[in-house]
């Protein structure tokens, strides 16, 4: 019988229940729902609602009740509707009537908002972790690629040489941004909603800070409206899941095209890649490709959220429950994809020979035959043109830039140093720029800044079940 049937003079239909039952997927949540029940039936206990003997064998059925889903014992029946019931059904199955008394003060609606912020903030601090690990592999990687230099592209286009350090930190730096939006969306979530009841909190002398203190959050609800039906917590981590999705699928994209014998600057270990099923010859970049189609399925499960709560009105309504599956979904997808990919990137060699030949053409160090007219005062514009005409003119007599270089009365000889990958690289000392010095520079600031948010995702509280 489910929690609500009573109120009802004919049982539910087969139909009804097929299509409203949400346990084949939120029974993912029985660790948070147990964790949520102790803490509400410690809530009870100091509200004397109920005795010792009570509170105790409440406590030990539920963790029986743990040991039996823990070790896959535990036996879910076509009554139970959700998780929530089944654990309740259980334990009343254990104890009796005391069973019955778990779920005084407490609604299905408080219950699910607490088992989501439980499990969101997990997932938060898995994916955080995931992500220090994957920064500090990127440092690595970007530390021994050394002086080495690659070309630098804009729409796809070779444009100026730069250090392959350089390159890769650019993507941990966008990276480094994603951790920080998840710190920030976990700082926000860490509101407790037990206490809120259906949606106007109780009559019973529950105290919603106590619950929330033992569960481990920073605070709990202040409008219990707001607490039963706020998924915003959810769509932050979807958003921000799709924004690290598109980021990593960014950094995909380039190893899927650097890979391949067009390009061959770099090469993938054999344990991360995959043969063809008909072509002997083939070696694929299926992580790198299966992260670029996970995007969307990343930004589809936002959407899908986001088109859900537009037309909610307050407070908890069914559509809610199309909630878990974007979510459960989304972080079970990209818990999987840092793994994958940092073993990917950990592994991949660079062919430095054949990067620094794509970096040393000399149309590369056009910008710079500009710069050098603009220290000798001309403008920019002007010395544009100048440059932009010294190449169109080596192109179209295939002549060495070089030459026509050191030909040109504003240029000469002095300038035609700078038709150098090396002499480039090296001009480019301010802050931030393509430097070997300033990326060492970068590199000690990046690392510096991973020590302190390795620091602060360790303090991340999962509260997790023993």
């Amino acid at each position: 019988m489910t929690l609500w049937q009573s109120r009802l003079s004919a049982p539910p239909a087969d139909a009804l229940l097929a299509f409203t039952e949400s346990l084949s997927f939120d029974q993912k949540l029985w660790r948070f729902d147990i964790q949520g029940s102790r803490a509400h039936v410690h809530g009870l206990t100091r509200a004397k609602l109920l005795d010792e003997e009570e509170s105790a064998s409440l406590l030990e059925a539920l963790d029986s009740v743990y040991s039996e889903l823990e070790t896959g014992n535990f036996r879910f029946l076509p009554s139970d509707e959700d998780i929530h019931t089944a654990v309740e059904r259980r334990v009343t199955e254990l104890i009796g009537d005391v069973g019955a008394k778990l779920h005084s003060g407490r609604s299905r609606n408080d219950q699910i908002a607490l088992d989501l912020r439980l499990y969101a903030r997990s997932a938060i601090s898995a994916i955080s972790h995931g992500v220090v690990e994957f920064l500090s592999m990127i440092a690595d990687v970007a530390e021994a690629a050394g002086d080495a230099v690659m070309p630098g592209y804009t729409h796809t286009q070779r444009a100026q040489p730069v250090p392959i350090g350089h390159y890769l930190l650019a993507h941990g730096w966008a990276m480094r941004r994603d951790l920080d939006r998840l710190l920030a969306a976990y700082g926000r979530m860490d509101v407790s909603p037990l206490g809120a009841g259906a949606l106007a909190g109780t009559t019973l002398a529950i105290d919603p800070e106590f619950t929330a203190n033992e569960l481990g959050f920073a605070t709990a609800f202040l409008n219990s409206f707001d607490a039963v039906s706020d998924r915003d917590f959810i769509v932050e981590i979807l958003f921000n899941i799709a924004l690290l999705g598109v980021h990593l699928s960014r950094f995909a994209e380039e190893i899927v095209m650097f890979t391949t014998e067009e390009f061959g600057f770099f090469r993938l270990d054999d344990a991360y890649s995959t043969g063809s099923s008909m072509l002997p010859q083939k070696k694929n970049p299926d992580i790198a490709e299966l992260a670029r189609g996970k995007t969307g399925r990343y930004v589809g499960n936002l959407v899908s959220l986001l088109v859900t709560l537009k037309g909610t009105p307050l407070t908890y309504n069914r559509d809610l429950q199309e909630d878990k599956e974007p979510l459960f979904d989304s972080v079970e997808q990209m818990t999987r994809e840092l793994v994958a990919f940092q073993g990917m990137v950990s592994t991949m060699t660079f062919d430095y020979e054949r990067l620094r030949q794509a970096a040393s053409s000399e149309y590369l160090q056009a910008i710079d035959i500009a710069e050098y007219l603009v220290t000798n005062g001309v403008p920019f514009r002007r010395a544009h043109g100048v440059a932009a005409g010294l190449v169109r003119d080596s192109l179209e007599r295939r002549v060495p830039l070089r030459e026509l270089v050191g030909a040109h009365p504003q240029l000469g000889e002095e300038a035609m140093s700078l038709i150098e990958a090396d002499a480039a690289v090296r001009r480019r000392s301010a802050a931030g720029g393509a430097s070997i010095d300033s990326v060492v520079a970068q590199l000690k600031r990046y690392r510096q800044e991973l020590h302190d948010l390795r620091g602060l995702v360790a303090t991340l509280n999962t509260n997790p079940v023993e």
